[in-house]
């Protein structure tokens, strides 16, 4: 989202982006703000000032989880819908103007007054990063944005939340991580399945061999049911209040569909890469986690199958896919998609046992199935897991 028409989207070619992320791998209105009462016994200089970059359906969903706590004041949002087009649904506010309406309600209803109206909404991510007083952002967009707003907000020296998957490519990965180094700023991406304890012990009991050496460990992916559009589709009309040129943005010009946009971008290799990066960062993730190989990765991947939709179509990523992954250890990941009863998760097979992490919601099961029950009894875990995320994102934030 450059999400201005005073800032060429020039600057945001493939090229562009390229060849800063090479370089660097190598290497706004005044808040009204609120009385510290409104925010309990903490003082205004403890509290973080949030923007919140992205505000559809998983940003409002981010957005909500940081309004609650005390310690920060959430000071901007930024999308480039305005809230139009059913945006708008009975149970989500999507859209800048929904937002910032739901971020200043939620405070005057707290204020003393009565009346907030500080958050301020803005089109151009940019401009919020030029804001001194924004000391964090959150990241919630489309996968093809998030190495250019993640590096250049880690520049102007803000602190990150970075939704999954955090990037498009490895290149762009690489790069993120080291503006994020060489600035000194905390970046904590949208992997929310390990702030729940179930899976923290599930990798816990892996990694201290308690089913014996790992054979095998297989990380399930729901399947992508979305076919969309067809070959011969129809482009159109972009809706009022949406700036469809900026949301491209780096990506290659294309007509306008509203299935390219909105939950289903994930379905285009122009945008994400399907469910092996939606759902396969948790999945995958749960695995390395367990594998104890955070900083690591398999020696080999060996594709398996996939299946497509027809040339033409508006979807290009795999419908049905399975990949393996051979590690240094002798383990094999079977990543694959299929649509059981028990979920997305992640299984582990050892030679004494074994143990796996279903949801949602999330449950465990293990053989013997003590590995489990000895700490949860029912194999289960109620948490918000979404919100333990973000407020460890605010303590890291607050303790580096």
């Amino acid at each position: 989202m450059n999400m201005c028409s005073s800032t060429p989207l020039e600057r945001f070619t493939r090229r562009t982006v390229l060849r800063r992320a090479a370089g660097m791998a190598a290497a706004a209105a005044a808040p009204l703000f609120l009385p510290a009462s409104v925010f309990g016994a903490r003082a205004p200089s403890n509290r973080i000032n949030v923007a919140c970059i992205g505000t559809g359906n998983q940003g409002i969903g981010i957005l909500r989880r940081f309004l609650p706590n005390d310690d920060v004041q959430i000071v901007a949002v930024c999308d480039v819908n305005r809230g139009s087009f059913g945006y708008k649904t009975k149970d989500q506010f999507l859209g800048r103007e929904p937002a910032r309406e739901e971020v200043n309600t939620y405070y005057a209803q707290r204020a003393k007054a009565g009346t907030y109206a500080g958050c301020q909404p803005y089109v151009d991510f940019q401009e919020v990063l030029a804001r001194d007083d924004v000391d964090a952002v959150t990241i919630v967009v489309p996968d093809h944005w998030h190495a250019i707003m993640t590096i250049q907000a880690a520049e102007k020296r803000k602190d990150i939340y970075c939704e999954k998957p955090l990037s498009l490519t490895v290149r762009q990965g690489r790069a993120m991580v080291a503006a994020v180094r060489k600035h000194g700023r905390i970046l904590q991406t949208g992997s929310m399945q390990r702030s729940n304890p179930l899976n923290r012990h599930v990798s816990e009991v892996v990694q201290a061999g308690r089913i014996g050496r790992v054979q095998r460990v297989t990380a399930v992916l729901a399947p992508n049911n979305m076919v969309g559009p067809g070959p011969g589709w129809q482009p159109m009309p972009v809706p009022d209040g949406f700036d469809y040129p900026t949301w491209l943005g780096p990506a290659p010009d294309a007509p306008y569909h509203q299935d390219r946009c909105l939950y289903r971008f994930r379905f285009n290799y122009d945008y994400s890469g399907g469910q092996v990066t939606n759902f396969g960062a948790h999945s995958n993730d749960l695995a390395q986690w367990g594998l104890g190989t955070d900083h690591t990765g398999p020696l080999e991947i060996e594709y398996v199958r996939a299946t497509w939709l027809p040339e033409g179509s508006l979807f290009t990523t795999a419908l049905e896919t399975e990949f393996r992954c051979r590690y240094a250890d002798g383990a094999v990941l079977t990543c694959k998609t299929t649509d059981t009863p028990q979920g997305v998760g992640v299984r582990f097979e050892g030679s004494e046992g074994m143990i796996e992490a279903f949801g949602y919601p999330w449950t465990a099961r293990s053989q013997p199935a003590s590995l489990v029950t000895d700490k949860f009894p029912t194999g289960k875990f109620a948490i918000d897991e979404t919100a333990a995320h973000v407020r460890n994102f605010i303590d890291c934030v607050k303790t580096r």
